[in-house]
């Protein structure tokens, strides 16, 4: 990579099943803004999975670790697939995607739910249920029942076997992902809803505590409300347009965020961002990747949603090379490509011509170049 300082360094990982055929649409986008908008930074791709183990016998070799290790930005394709039968758990393990965000510290993950009023007739909910639906989900992601210990299985006196995980957040863990999610609602409509399970779990209502104390200390301007998760998962059905910001512990956050996921038509149109903390020169490492997994049963067929991974690019453009114009730009020419009635088989309504995973790239990349025409026009 490049060692201009004012550079901004970028690992593409392709990864696993679907993730390498949507990244490379996501790499033609980076592409674009380097070369039609001047963006300062430099690429550099990178494997991961059963590829170099086969070759390395690491699903994270060496020469990978080194590029993410160096990156400003991780753009992240996917993990998983048919082939994980072939990697040995003690090897997946050790390069999973757990590990990586453990490593860098990746607490605060975004996640952007805006319906598309082009998907109103292919979306799983109603049109005038999705109108105006437009906030984030933070999720803390290196915590919780996914990283607590002690976890395992073992066999009892009596022969059954009992598997067991442990939850746990503390104060610090919970107070720097609520400050995420009440800073950033003060850049949006000022509103934070925490979502917990504080009338079961103890570690529910230190993290309700915790996130009262920190709003009544630092963010009383901001409204805050909490919901319990079973009634949230109701309400982001019932209700989606009611929320703003919402941020909520790991296991939480992972199941709500594929719930609402349906609020903008499809788990393929999800992105995501994963931000560590902020260093003495005010960096943060950051991951950006789609939601979706690995999707082996239609991996190779060039029939995935580009979309997420191409608005994650958004998020990259937006959060790490501080560009908002240029990523309301990319958003503008993913709403304007659907517009146009451009669709993968996923968001397609019955009837409508289903688009390949590179025909939707080239559709983005046609409407960036209609755009930026007209504004220099």
């Amino acid at each position: 990579m490049s060692t201009q300082s004012n550079m901004v360094k970028v690992a593409v990982v392709g990864g696993e099943g679907i993730g390498p055929e949507v990244t490379a649409q996501s790499r033609r986008v980076l592409d674009w803004f380097a070369a039609k908008r001047g963006v300062p930074m430099t690429l550099r791709e990178a494997q991961y999975g059963l590829i170099p183990y086969l070759a390395t016998g690491k699903v994270l070799p060496e020469d990978t670790a080194a590029a993410m290790d160096e990156a400003d930005a991780i753009l992240w394709g996917a993990t998983g697939g048919p082939e994980t039968t072939e990697v040995p758990a003690a090897a997946r393990k050790a390069g999973s995607l757990l590990g990586l965000r453990s490593k860098y510290d990746l607490y605060a993950n975004l996640r952007p739910i805006v319906a598309s009023p082009a998907l109103s007739a292919s979306a799983p909910l109603k049109a005038e249920v999705l109108d105006g639906v437009d906030f984030v989900i933070i999720r803390e992601l290196t915590s919780g029942i996914y990283f607590g210990e002690p976890r395992g299985i073992e066999t009892l006196p009596d022969g059954q076997r009992r598997g067991f995980n442990t939850e746990q957040y503390t104060t610090n863990q919970i107070r720097r992902v609520a400050r995420s999610a009440l800073e950033l609602a003060r850049t949006r409509r000022n509103k934070v809803c925490s979502v917990d399970k504080a009338n079961v779990l103890e570690t529910s209502v230190v993290w309700r505590e915790e996130v009262i104390k920190l709003h009544k200390e630092e963010f009383s301007d901001v409204e805050l409300t909490h919901l319990y998760v079973d009634n949230a998962a109701m309400q982001i059905v019932r209700e989606p347009r009611q929320f703003d910001v919402m941020v909520t512990g790991n296991i939480f956050g992972d199941i709500l965020s594929d719930c609402a996921a349906m609020a903008s038509g499809s788990l393929g149109m999800l992105p995501s961002a994963s931000l560590g903390p902020v260093d003495r020169f005010g960096r943060r490492k950051a991951l950006y990747e789609p939601v979706h997994g690995s999707a082996p049963d239609i991996a190779g067929k060039g029939i995935a949603n580009p979309l997420g991974s191409i608005l994650s690019v958004a998020m990259l453009l937006r959060l790490t090379l501080n560009r908002p114009e240029d990523a309301d730009l990319l958003e503008k020419a993913v709403q304007t490509a659907l517009a146009s009635g451009a669709r993968t088989a996923d968001i397609a309504e019955a009837g409508a011509k289903k688009l390949s995973t590179v025909q939707m790239g080239d559709a983005v990349l046609g409407a960036l170049d209609r755009i930026s025409a007209k504004e220099h026009a």
